[in-house]
C-alpha cells in the first residue's frame, strides 16, 4: 500500500513537503507520479518521475513550483511545493506503476498508465 503524508493548511506563498513511501524490492524500477483532485473537478497529473529519477515532468500549472524527487534506497518520493497557491488546494494523491522492467522509463503522465494509488493527503492554502 502507498502511503502518502505531509499535506496541511498553508498561507499563500508558503511551500509544504509531500512524502509517499512504496512497499517492494523493486522500487527502483517503478513510474512514480503524482495526482490532485480539487473538489468538483477531475484528478490531474502533478509531476511525475522515472525510475531511476532522473527524467522527471511536470503539468504547466505546477513547473517552476514544485519538485518531484525520489530515493530509491528508502522507496520513497517526494513533493517539494514551494510558492502556493490557492488553486493548489486539492487532495493529492501519490500512485506507481510497477509493469515496467526497467530504471528508465519514461514518466507516466496519464492515470490508466498507473496501477497502484495511495489514499490521498489534503493540501489548502488560504489566501
Amino acid at each position: 500500500q502507498l502511503q502518502a503524508s505531509g499535506g496541511g493548511l498553508v498561507q499563500a506563498g508558503g511551500s509544504l513537503r509531500l512524502s509517499c513511501e512504496a512497499p517492494g524490492s523493486t522500487f527502483r524500477r517503478y513510474r512514480m507520479g503524482w495526482f490532485r483532485q480539487a473538489p468538483g473537478n477531475e484528478r490531474m497529473i502533478v509531476a511525475a518521475t522515472s525510475g531511476r529519477g532522473t527524467v522527471r515532468r511536470y503539468s504547466e500549472a505546477v513547473k517552476g513550483r514544485f519538485t518531484i524527487s525520489r530515493i530509491n534506497g528508502q522507496n520513497t518520493i517526494y513533493l517539494q511545493m514551494n510558492s502556493l497557491k490557492p488553486e493548489d488546494t486539492a487532495v493529492y494523491y501519490c500512485a506507481l506503476d510497477d509493469r515496467v522492467s526497467t530504471t528508465n522509463s519514461d514518466p507516466a503522465m496519464h492515470m490508466y498508465e498507473y496501477n497502484t494509488w495511495g489514499q490521498g493527503t489534503l493540501v489548502t492554502v488560504s489566501s
